[in-house]
C-alpha cells in the first residue's frame, strides 16, 4: 500500500512538472551562490531608499543561514518595511523559494527583522521531497490572522503573510522583489488553517500581456499548482490538503479583495489591534 501511495505521488509530481512547462519559455538551473547584492524595488518603498541590499549571514544549508535586508545601512524587515503595491493589480512579490529548488526557505516571522531562513521541523532543516515548479514567496505587509474565522470556510488564518505562486518562465532569486500581476487565488486548507495561494505572473514575463485574469491561465497550469499543494506533504505521512470554494481559483477581483483583507489584518497587527502572539512586529 505504501509503495502504491508513493507511485501515485510520483505521478502527480511528474504531471505537475509537465504542466509547469506550459508557461515556460526557458528553463534554467537556480543552483547559484547567494552573495550580498542590491535588489531594485518594484514600486516606491516604505523605506527611505529606492533599493534594498541583502546580506547573507551564517552558512547555506545550515540552521545558521539568514538572508538579511538593509536600507541606508540599517537593517529592515522584508515583511513590514517593503511595500505591498497594488496599483493596477500589480503587487510586490518577495521570493522565498526559487522555482526548481527544494529548500523550504521562508520569512522568519518570529525573529527580529524577519530575515529569510530555512524552515526547521522536528529539529531538522525542511526540504520539499521534490522541486517546486514555480517561484514561491509572499506579499509584504499582509497577514492571515489566526484570530479571525473566515465567514464561509469556517477556518482561521495560518499566521503568515499571504503566499504567492509565480508561474512565469524565469526563476527568481530568493530575497528578490518582483512586480507581479495577481490573477487568481486558491483557498488551501492546511491542517485546519486557511492558507491562501495567490496565483501571479511576473510583469516582465512574455506571457504577462496575455494573462489578465484567472480564466486566461491554462487549466493544466491551475490543476498542476493545486495538485502539487494537495499532495506535497504526503511523503511525511501527512494527510492531503483540501481547498475551499469547490477547489476553484477565485478570479482577479476576488483576489484583490482577499489581498486587501490580509493587508488590513497586517495593519491591525502592526497597530496592536490584533494579538501578535510570538510574531516580531517592531
Amino acid at each position: 500500500q505504501h509503495a502504491r501511495k508513493k507511485a501515485r505521488i510520483m505521478k502527480v509530481v511528474s504531471a505537475c512538472m509537465m504542466m509547469s512547462l506550459v508557461t515556460s519559455t526557458a528553463a534554467w538551473s537556480t543552483a547559484r551562490s547567494l552573495t550580498s547584492r542590491r535588489i531594485p524595488l518594484a514600486m516606491a518603498s516604505t523605506v527611505a531608499t529606492g533599493d534594498v541590499a541583502t546580506e547573507v549571514s551564517g552558512e547555506v544549508g545550515t540552521e545558521s543561514y539568514r538572508l538579511n535586508f538593509k536600507a541606508n545601512g540599517a537593517t529592515i524587515s522584508p515583511w513590514h518595511d517593503l511595500p505591498l503595491g497594488g496599483e493596477g493589480g500589480v503587487y510586490n512579490m518577495l521570493t522565498e523559494i526559487p522555482k526548481y529548488s527544494k529548500a523550504k526557505m521562508e520569512v522568519a516571522t518570529k525573529e527580529p527583522n524577519n530575515p529569510i531562513a530555512q524552515d526547521i521541523k522536528k529539529g531538522k532543516l525542511r526540504d520539499y521531497h521534490g522541486p517546486i515548479f514555480w517561484n514561491y514567496g509572499c506579499l509584504p505587509q499582509t497577514w492571515e490572522d489566526p484570530n479571525e474565522e473566515h465567514p464561509e470556510l469556517k477556518v482561521n488564518g495560518d499566521d503568515d503573510p499571504i503566499d504567492v505562486v509565480e508561474i512565469g518562465s524565469s526563476a527568481l532569486e530568493s530575497g528578490s522583489v518582483t512586480p507581479v500581476k495577481a490573477l487568481g487565488v486558491l483557498a488551501m486548507i492546511d491542517d485546519g488553517e486557511l492558507d491562501w495561494k495567490v496565483l501571479a505572473i511576473n510583469t516582465a514575463d512574455p506571457l504577462a500581456a496575455s494573462y489578465n485574469d484567472i480564466d486566461d491561465v491554462p487549466e493544466e497550469v491551475k490543476m498542476g499548482v493545486r495538485e502539487w499543494f494537495r499532495w506535497y506533504k504526503t511523503p511525511d505521512d501527512k494527510p492531503l490538503n483540501g481547498f475551499g470554494f469547490d477547489e476553484k481559483f477565485l478570479n482577479k477581483a476576488e483576489t484583490f479583495k482577499v489581498i486587501e483583507e490580509t493587508h488590513q489584518a497586517w495593519k491591525n497587527l502592526k497597530s496592536g489591534a490584533a494579538d501578535k502572539g510570538k510574531l516580531w512586529t517592531e
